[in-house]
């Protein structure tokens, strides 16, 4: 069991996307530019409706009508995208906001919801729940997969704490870093199915990423979202 556990753990481990959960939002940059694009099609616009009034047919004038529904659908784009621009704004506001609100959480130790583990210090630590007895097989991989430290524990009932001293396989001793990291059991059909697990470590940071706030844990960067926990 120990065998199959270990490389069930491997493969989710390994499977575990690079690209993060982290997003970028592009609002409040892309407003102010959409804005001016507007502005300078409208002036055309403008430009083209009075050559076109100049140089019409007097005997038959086109219809004044499509020239004030056009004129009606400009400004309701035009209107929309400061109400964008106003919204970024307050986007703006709140996110700084929640950075001050956020800084008092620099130095605690913080419980988040990550696939990945970061490595303090040489240290390292996840809590999951398990039941007495339950066999659960813990993988850390490397950015390309490649198996780093494995461990086969015997679960106890309730909350479970696992520490990792950031030695490798062979006891060697690897870099600070944040590492994917997989947690599997054994269910009753004999399948390998993972196990939710939370990360802890200390804060050392708060930045924002487009609209996201995001704690640092050392190299892990995870969004304010995913913190269950913190401790001063």
């Amino acid at each position: 069991m120990s065998d199959s556990l270990t490389a069930a753990a491997n493969a989710a481990a390994a499977s575990i996307s690079n690209s993060g959960t982290s997003t970028t939002g592009t609002t409040t940059a892309a407003a102010p530019n959409a804005l001016a694009q507007l502005g300078a099609n409208f002036n055309q616009f403008l430009q083209l409706l009075l050559t076109q009034v100049q140089n019409q047919d007097p005997t038959a004038p086109t219809d004044t009508s499509q020239f004030t529904t056009e004129l009606v659908q400009f400004t309701g784009v035009q209107e929309q995208v400061n109400a964008n621009t106003s919204l970024g704004q307050l986007i703006g506001l709140q996110q700084s906001s929640q950075v001050l609100q956020s800084a008092s959480l620099v130095g605690g130790q913080a419980t988040v919801v990550s696939n990945q583990i970061a490595l303090q210090s040489s240290s390292g630590e996840i809590t999951f729940t398990g039941t007495a007895g339950q066999q659960v097989g813990i993988a850390i991989v490397d950015a390309s997969g490649n198996p780093i430290r494995n461990a086969t524990i015997t679960a106890a009932s309730g909350t479970n704490t696992w520490h990792w001293n950031g030695q490798d396989n062979n006891g060697n001793q690897v870099a600070d870093g944040a590492y994917r990291i997989a947690v599997e059991t054994q269910s009753t059909n004999g399948t390998a199915s993972a196990v939710p697990f939370d990360v802890v470590g200390t804060t050392t940071g708060v930045s924002t990423t487009g609209t996201t706030t995001q704690l640092q844990l050392g190299a892990l960067s995870v969004p304010l979202s995913a913190l269950v926990s913190v401790q001063q």
